[in-house]
């Protein structure tokens, strides 16, 4: 049978084939923002601490709606140093996770804070924390995980460890991140 008979018939029977739902993915790049260079370009070691960073935003299904954690890991030691927790993906909560890491001391100047290229990341607010503290922002590109292959592994072992299940409340998705991160061994890297 020919190609070209089978396309007619399946148009004429209304025959379909079943698609997969169409996945969305978390970032959502903003198309008037200029991205940063790529200054890791998918090396994720680093010789000493404080030199070079990943940094990376999920969320967690609640009956409250979305739990938003966003990290800040150092590369040398595979460690969550800075991370933050809201119920919103505005860019504050990604500054307020780089502000933690840098507040725990150990950058070094000109350390480099590599991200994807998500809204957040792209904002004013956490550029101008970028300079703040004198560090180089460094970004892979949107929808292709392994440009940031370091920070999606750790939220792939957090869902792993605590679950994916839709919790009860925002503050059970919040108690079982802290856990997880400050908890007695937070087995990354």
């Amino acid at each position: 049978m020919n190609r070209k008979r089978v396309e007619r018939i399946t148009r004429e029977r209304d025959i379909r084939g079943i698609t997969r739902r169409r996945r969305r993915h978390l970032t959502r790049q903003d198309s008037k923002a200029a991205p940063a260079p790529d200054l890791v370009g998918r090396d994720f070691t680093a010789a000493r601490p404080g030199t070079k960073l990943v940094g990376d935003i999920t969320y967690l299904a609640t009956m409250e709606g979305r739990w938003y954690p966003a990290t800040v890991i150092d590369l040398a030691t595979r460690e969550v140093i800075g991370y933050a927790m809201a119920d919103h993906r505005r860019a504050e909560l990604v500054a307020d996770a780089l502000r933690m890491a840098a507040g725990r001391g150990g950058l070094q100047p000109g350390c480099i804070m590599h991200t994807d290229r998500g809204s957040e990341y792209t904002s004013g607010e956490f550029r101008r924390e970028i300079r703040k503290l004198n560090l180089r922002q460094s970004m892979g590109r949107t929808g292709m995980c392994y440009n940031n292959a370091a920070a999606e592994s750790f939220f792939g072992l957090l869902k792993a460890e605590i679950g994916t299940t839709i919790r009860e409340s925002r503050e059970a998705a919040r108690a079982d991140v802290f856990r997880f991160i400050e908890g007695p061994c937070c087995p990354i890297g």
